[in-house]
């Protein structure tokens, strides 16, 4: 069974009640279970985490690309500003594995300084505006693949 990590970025941990008109009313754990269900019925795995350290996701991102797994990666804030997270994105797609990245909202529809991410041009896709199913997208895209 291939496996999958699903990452998560800075303040996604108050997911369902950090402003909720903008991210939706789910939590983060609610995102995770409807994730995992998703993939068993798809025949994979995933492996799912968050946190507000731009450091641990790049150990994660190492960690997958030893592993020689693919990533949905929401990296929240550090879309905008993360090279060190850009450069661990492209360890992974340059040696072949695919890394989507994916945004509740769409960024284009939002404040000016989220309209540039720094991790789409290495990434193997990108996903957004779509809310859970952004995340649901991006699974059943790798899952095929």
């Amino acid at each position: 069974m291939s496996k999958i990590y699903v990452l998560n970025g800075p303040n996604l941990n108050l997911l369902g009640s950090r402003e909720p008109e903008v991210y939706g009313t789910l939590s983060l754990e609610e995102i995770t279970k409807t994730l995992t269900v998703s993939a068993a019925q798809l025949g994979v795995e995933v492996s799912c985490h968050q946190t507000n350290s731009e450091d641990q996701l790049i150990q994660w991102l190492h960690q997958a690309f030893k592993e020689k797994a693919n990533v949905i990666l929401n990296p929240a804030a550090f879309t905008h500003y993360s090279y060190a997270l850009r450069d661990a994105c492209a360890v992974l797609t340059t040696s072949g594995q695919k890394l989507i990245e994916v945004h509740l909202t769409n960024p284009h529809a939002r404040e000016a300084f989220r309209h540039t991410s720094v991790i789409s041009a290495v990434a193997t896709g990108v996903i957004a505006g779509f809310g859970v199913d952004s995340y649901l997208l991006a699974l059943e895209q790798l899952a095929r693949h």
